[in-house]
């Protein structure tokens, strides 16, 4: 694909996918889906995106139009589903470790693209792949790459039986800026070879400029079209509490990085400064005002 520059500052930011709870054995419920928590940490950072996202006619799709009205999101984007059900994920303990069932026909797999609203030219699309699992979503997600976003940044998240290979090579070489994990690059980029040259097979097979894999504990590596790696590593004290959000997080800063016009070694920086941060919490976000106001001091917003 053609190598784009974004302009940043004043750009809409539109984030596109799943909106779910995580339900627990012990009747707890948390809520969550990658793209909801990017939509979050990017209000709480000042950027006002708009959430495109489908909740059913529920007691928990009432619950995160009521969380994101408190948050000050923009409920523009949300859609509502007479039929289908909000979307939850089933967690269980199977010989001691968690299982995860991602229930599907959810509200989030009806995303209906008539219902988007329109969007001003140039803005920054960010999406995931799970709710490309549906055609409905995915015709709403193809709709939105239509319309011509000025910079494109997927956030891959290869959940079985939710994905197919070509289905995700297809979203690749629309993409500008992608992030994965360290096992998702291998099961794109299966055979021999190194972290370093399955990266670089993919760059050449997909088109997009920066490819961003996360190393967990061990911080976060860059690969680009231009220039060698770039690798961030976390603080050797960092605390954590819990993983859950870690890679959403550092997501959420690539965005802003982008939006704002950061250098990438100041974006990585920052975005591995605020996942380790994130690691401190309990669960994937907070609605505590001073969590992300000690970052944005730092990061001068």
């Amino acid at each position: 694909m053609a190598q784009l520059t974004f302009s940043g500052a004043g750009k809409r930011v539109v984030v596109f996918g799943e909106v779910l709870f995580d339900r627990f054995p012990d009747g707890s419920e948390i809520l969550g889906g990658a793209p909801f928590n990017v939509a979050w940490n990017l209000q709480a950072f000042d950027v006002q995106p708009l959430l495109v996202s489908r909740v059913g006619k529920d007691r928990l799709g009432r619950r995160i139009l009521g969380a994101m009205s408190e948050w000050g999101m923009d409920p523009a984007g949300m859609q509502v589903d007479e039929l289908r059900p909000t979307g939850t994920v089933e967690v269980a303990l199977v010989g001691g470790e968690p299982s995860f069932d991602i229930v599907a026909d959810r509200a989030y797999d009806a995303i209906d693209k008539a219902s988007i609203p329109e969007l001003p030219s140039g803005f920054l699309l960010y999406h995931g792949s799970l709710a490309c699992r549906s055609r409905h979503s995915r015709a709403a997600l193809e709709s939105l790459i239509d319309r011509g976003p000025e910079s494109v940044v997927f956030d891959v998240n290869l959940r079985s039986p939710w994905w197919e290979q070509e289905r995700v090579y297809r979203l690749l070489s629309t993409a500008h800026e992608v992030k994965m994990n360290d096992e998702e690059l291998e099961r794109l980029v299966p055979g021999g070879g190194g972290r370093e040259s399955r990266a670089a097979e993919l760059l050449a097979d997909c088109g997009c400029d920066r490819l961003h894999i996360t190393l967990g504990a061990r911080g976060a590596i860059t690969f680009g079209v231009r220039g060698g790696p770039c690798e961030v590593k976390p603080a050797s004290q960092t605390e954590v509490v819990d993983t859950v959000g870690a890679g959403d997080a550092f997501t959420s800063v690539l965005v802003l990085g982008r939006v704002r016009g950061w250098p990438l070694e100041t974006t990585l920086e920052r975005a591995q400064e605020f996942a380790s941060e994130v690691v401190g919490l309990r669960g994937a976000t907070t609605t505590e005002p001073l969590f992300y106001e000690r970052l944005k001091k730092g990061w001068n917003l």
